[in-house]
């Protein structure tokens, strides 16, 4: 059995590698049309692509999946019309490909610039959420990548239906068959190999959990962009505004609970503590928000159901109904602590004062750090990437939400006349 995961692995490698070729070369058109038609696939395919996804919410709930995992599994109507809108952002947005930057004379008298290229073949390995089988497949082929696909097992139906929607704008077009690829096999060994095929795979972006992150991390053989939690952090300053504290810290936290970029930590400046918090508590009491609290934070909520924080609390990521709250003395407490317990994913600060808000963007080491709004902006599509491919921690080659351009490098171009060194 072994042997057929490691040959059926094989052979999507060395076709991607062929296609990765041939995309290298593909003009905008022809990459613009293509994704036109995996749209227009994907709203013929609607009822189809909702009755694979109702498969595999059943069989969700008789696995006993959590409501963060079913709320990242599920399609909808809308998160349909989602995708075939990211789909037309995507070509919308300008093609890097090909673009040569800084191009300048040497005193030798030859011109030295650089090309942006395709990185080559991308291997995405994903859980739960099938929407991410399009948007990978969007920006990859924008970015004239070829890219093999493995989504989790518990999104195998749905993830097959988007695929055929993928192959079919594909071939409609004219463009390689193989340039996207989606794994069929749910053999935990296909991840496995998928990381550790350097001769056909240049970088493998994982998207799941922490252990998922973590394995692949530690066992590959390729390049990884990556991120392993989403402790996000929104600090409420004594110079900001109330209203919009309100407003965004509630937002933050629950506008949707299962992602990378929800609040899990609510920093606020004791001097503005027992105003803020007791209206925040009301809000988030009708949303059946778990609070737990620093012991200030727990003394102003006296008479709430507010919990005591333990020292865990500050460095978990929930993604469910629960929110740690703790009460800082100042901005550079606030710093500290995130920078202490976060995972450089996105923090927010709430303040009118500009000095401060300076302060935050210049010493939060995040890959997003936002003014008076909220963390769940932390987005590709809310970005104007179109889509995003992940969320990337770390600081080698790209950081924040990974687009079309994260999905490039770059290579020197030398133009001369026949000249020669001396």
């Amino acid at each position: 059995m072994a042997s057929d995961i490691n040959n059926y692995m094989a052979e999507l490698g060395q076709k991607a590698r062929l296609a990765s070729r041939k995309m290298a070369s593909a003009s905008t058109a022809q990459k613009n049309q293509t994704l036109f038609a995996i749209a227009k696939h994907l709203e013929l395919q609607s009822e189809a692509l909702l009755a694979a996804n109702k498969k595999d919410m059943q069989a969700g709930v008789e696995k006993g999946l959590d409501a963060a995992l079913l709320d990242r599994l599920e399609l909808n109507p809308a998160r349909i019309d989602s995708m075939i809108e990211g789909l037309t952002q995507v070509a919308s947005l300008s093609d890097p490909i090909g673009e040569v930057n800084g191009m300048k004379y040497m005193p030798s008298g030859i011109q030295v610039g650089k090309m942006r290229v395709p990185l080559g073949v991308i291997g995405i390995i994903y859980e739960s959420r099938p929407n991410v089988t399009i948007d990978a497949a969007s920006l990859c082929l924008k970015s004239g990548n070829a890219t093999i696909l493995r989504g989790g097992s518990e999104a195998l139906h749905s993830n097959q239906a988007i695929a055929a929607c993928v192959y079919a704008g594909l071939e409609e077009t004219g463009m390689p068959r193989d340039a996207v690829q989606v794994v069929n096999t749910t053999d935990r060994e296909a991840v496995g190999e998928l990381i550790t095929m350097p001769e056909f795979v240049d970088v493998i972006i994982p998207r799941g959990g922490k252990g998922l992150i973590e394995r692949i991390s530690r066992d590959a053989r390729v390049p990884v962009i990556k991120h392993l939690d989403g402790i996000c952090h929104v600090y409420v300053d004594d110079r900001g505004d109330l209203e919009k504290a309100i407003k965004v810290a509630f937002n933050a936290k629950t506008q949707r609970y299962g992602t990378c970029c929800t609040m899990e930590t609510l920093l606020v400046n004791e001097a503005i503590a027992t105003d803020l918090l007791p209206k925040l508590a009301a809000l988030y009491a009708e949303e059946k928000v778990e609070l737990r609290g620093c012991p200030q934070t727990v003394a102003v909520l006296k008479g709430t159901d507010v919990k005591a924080a333990t020292e865990e609390d500050w460095s978990t990521e929930y993604l469910a109904p629960i929110l740690s709250i703790k009460c800082v003395s100042n901005i550079d407490e606030a710093i500290v602590h995130i920078n202490q317990y976060g995972s450089h994913h996105t923090d927010s600060i709430i303040t009118e004062d500009y000095t401060r808000s300076r302060q935050f963007i210049t010493e939060v080491d995040s890959s997003s750090v936002m003014v008076n709004a909220s963390t769940r902006f932390a987005d590709g599509f809310e970005y104007g990437l179109g889509a995003e491919i992940g969320i990337s921690t770390d600081k080698i080659h790209v950081r924040g939400p990974v687009g079309l351009e994260g999905l490039t490098s770059e290579k020197y171009v030398v133009l001369g006349d026949g000249h020669i060194r001396r």
